[in-house]
């Protein structure tokens, strides 16, 4: 399936967020992500499931000023 992950369009074979964030190999523990706008729970993440056309957004926080 095709998503559109932080801006740009991927070919996805992950089902569920959580499986889409090892399949991107996210291994960070301080993560948000937002799915078609609206931002989803840590908990949530692997009964999340992901359709054709989702937009996710994955948020790791920086440091600065």
């Amino acid at each position: 399936m095709q998503l559109i992950v932080n801006g740009e369009r991927k070919d996805i074979r992950a089902a569920r967020l959580d499986a889409l964030l090892a399949e991107l190999e996210y291994d960070s523990a301080h993560l948000a992500i937002a799915l078609n706008y609206d931002v989803i729970p840590r908990a949530k993440w692997s009964e999340t499931a992901l359709k054709d056309g989702d937009e996710v957004e994955i948020l790791t926080p920086r440091q600065g000023g």
